[in-house]
């Protein structure tokens, strides 16, 4: 995530930020560490989030909330930047949701290919090798979320894999992000070099 911040400019300080999918916390705490005011951790599991992340006042911790159901009722505050790291679920099932709240900022969101893809797509032990089929991933959500009314205006190659080594991907959405030609752009740089 601190590279996706890095590469896309965006600043966290002061702003109350949502994770989709908190799991154990890394991103909810690098979002406190670049100076977030708030962030609202959500993950469908409980007993994940670190004890350190659980006791600061900074965080509001919704566990087993499934995002997928996420609304103003469940979440009327306003979300200044949203971060989204889910596993075993399409970002297509999240990203509608995240239309629902009052979201005032951008939206990154991590695509994994793996659970992006059809089964028979997906290699031996959940890896994806094939760059035809990353690029296919990546492509398909930035469509999906243009189409949902959270066009994409950039990816970059995480440069962490995955647990079983999946490449992963931050796509930056938004209301208002400008022309697609960046989100084109990158896809062309990481895909195949500068």
């Amino acid at each position: 995530l601190a590279h996706a911040l890095e590469r896309f400019r965006i600043e966290v300080e002061g702003r109350t930020c949502l994770d989709v999918g908190a799991s154990t916390g890394g991103f909810t705490d690098c979002l406190l560490r670049r100076g977030a005011a708030r962030v609202i951790a959500v993950d469908v599991g409980r007993g994940q989030l670190d004890w350190r992340l659980r006791r600061d006042p900074r965080v509001s911790l919704r566990e087993r909330c499934n995002a997928r159901y996420l609304d103003r009722h469940a979440l009327p505050e306003p979300i200044d930047l949203a971060a989204v790291d889910v596993s075993f679920i399409s970002l297509r099932m999240i990203l509608p949701a995240l239309l629902r709240l009052d979201l005032r900022g951008p939206v990154l969101a991590l695509v994994k290919p793996q659970f992006e893809l059809r089964r028979g797509e997906v290699g031996k032990g959940g890896v994806v090798r094939d760059p035809l089929l990353q690029r296919r991933a990546v492509e398909e959500v930035g469509g999906f979320a243009a189409a949902a009314g959270l066009p994409p205006a950039a990816a970059v190659e995480s440069p962490l894999t995955g647990a079983e080594g999946n490449r992963e991907f931050f796509l930056l959405l938004g209301r208002d992000p400008g022309p697609p030609s960046g989100f084109l752009r990158n896809l062309e740089e990481i895909f195949h070099g500068p």
